[in-house]
């Protein structure tokens, strides 16, 4: 039914026009005009500034990739805080759009957590914006920029806009460890395809998706950048993060095995060790590796196509020469219960249904996705909680695509997956496969308008997002 494909699609490009009507309405209410004075006082009061501009970031020698990053660096500066103690930090907003910062996996109130949605203030271009909160919970959390980019694959997370944030323990942290590497995955050149027009891809119905042409593990592409040195013995912490926009990645350095100690900033009930990590949009796994094979190695993306783009960081031990090497390894199943108990979870106060769908936008045309039945802002509000509550989330993801579905200001309890009970996972962010259910659980601790969406940077400007509310 063509007729009724084009109309879908115009529904969707319609959609895209309110949310960015939204966007620019709340960027006219909310912003203090620039004033250069004001920023600069700003900034010698806060304890940190991130400048947004834009940045030439050679990913390997002659290859320059134009994007906007902080700091002038891609990532931007890591961020120590300490648990429990106010901090304020000035962003000033010279990337040339209207923009802002969210504090990924934070327990903050809603107009400090950089979403619009939420009511946080958008910072216009050439203006500024101090944020003040109380750093919690403890771990390996991240911060990027959380402005709409549409069909601009310039913006957003599509740009150099992010980096870590750690949230150190008030106590102080006994470091069972000698080094830490912190290593951000990123994907750039993407490009707008209709995946029909290619020998492989879903039906024939789908709308257009993004595509990259390069890729980096750290700071450059694969075998253009300095390689991480180890000295056999040494026992190296891992923090990994996916940052792109909207492809997850499958790790591994052969030879060695990962334990995993964290998820998402939160340590697992049941450290494992595993040769492979699976790491979808915007979640992040602390992983300890005992250097224990010396020689010269590449850590590296699982799928030759990804570390053929640059998707890889060479490791090499002391007094070790010679090319990285890398070995194939056999895909292990990636399973979120690996790391969590096996009884069930505690019943929840409430249960709430969702359920995923995709509108295809046919050939050429840009999908709408839905929760139960809604695109963004039509969402709003997608249910309302009650303080002190336990809310049991059963989601049916209903189409083929892979969603990494992200709630702000909040941590939940990965509670079942693909049928399998379990507990105690705490996450911010889970990976739901094509076709497949999850369930989650959350306490409404944090009163105040929540954001929910799927962290693939398309599909939640497509219309997978929602906001809950509180009573």
């Amino acid at each position: 039914m063509p007729g009724a494909r084009r109309s879908e699609t115009a529904m969707a490009q319609e959609r895209m026009i309110d949310r960015r009507q939204l966007l620019a309405t709340a960027a006219a209410a909310g912003v203090v005009l620039p004033n250069l004075a004001n920023a600069q006082t700003a900034a010698k009061e806060a304890d940190h500034t991130i400048r947004i501009a834009p940045v030439s970031h050679e990913i390997a020698p002659g290859k320059v990739v134009k994007t906007t990053g902080y700091n002038g660096a891609v990532p931007g500066p890591t961020l120590r805080l300490k648990e429990g103690a106010p901090v304020s930090l000035n962003v000033v907003n010279d990337s040339g759009y209207p923009n802002l910062v969210h504090w990924h996996g934070l327990f903050l109130p809603a107009d400090q957590d950089g979403a619009t949605e939420e009511g946080s203030r958008i910072i216009a271009p050439g203006a500024s914006l101090t944020y003040n909160f109380t750093p919690n919970p403890t771990g390996t959390r991240w911060y990027h920029s959380h402005a709409m980019a549409m069909t601009d694959l310039t913006k957003s997370t599509y740009s150099g806009e992010f980096g870590f944030l750690i949230v150190e323990p008030a106590a102080g942290d006994p470091g069972r460890y000698d080094q830490e590497v912190l290593l951000a995955s990123h994907t750039w050149e993407g490009m707008w395809v209709s995946i029909q027009d290619m020998r492989k891809g879903p039906p024939a119905d789908n709308g257009l998706e993004v595509m990259y042409q390069a890729a980096t593990l750290g700071e450059r592409m694969l075998g253009h950048g300095d390689p991480i040195k180890v000295r056999q013995g040494d026992r190296v912490l891992f923090r990994l993060l996916n940052a792109n926009a909207s492809m997850p990645i499958s790790l591994a350095l052969p030879g060695h095995r990962f334990q995993v100690i964290a998820l998402d900033g939160n340590p697992v009930p049941v450290p494992t060790s595993v040769d492979i990590i699976k790491l979808d949009v915007a979640e992040r796994a602390d992983v300890i590796v005992e250097m224990d094979n010396p020689g010269v190695w590449v850590f590296g993306s699982t799928r030759n196509d990804d570390r053929n783009m640059g998707m890889g960081v060479v490791v090499e031990y002391a007094n070790q020469g010679g090319e990285a090497r890398w070995a194939n390894l056999t895909q292990n199943e990636w399973r979120y219960a690996a790391f969590a108990r096996k009884e069930a979870a505690a019943p929840p106060d409430e249960t709430i249904n969702l359920k995923f769908e995709k509108i295809a936008g046919g050939h050429g045309g840009y999908n709408r996705w839905t929760i139960n039945g809604k695109s963004w802002p039509d969402t709003n509000p997608l249910f309302t909680v009650e303080k002190g509550k336990r809310y049991r989330l059963v989601m049916d993801n209903a189409s083929g695509d892979t969603h990494p579905v992200h709630m702000h200001r909040h941590s939940f309890e990965v509670t079942k997956i693909a049928g399998q009970s379990m507990s105690g996972l705490i996450k911010d962010t889970v990976s739901m496969a094509g076709r497949s259910q999850a369930e989650i659980d959350f306490v409404a601790n944090n009163p105040g308008p929540t954001f929910f969406h799927c962290h693939h940077q398309d599909h939640m400007d497509e219309g997978f997002a929602g906001l809950f509310t509180y009573r």
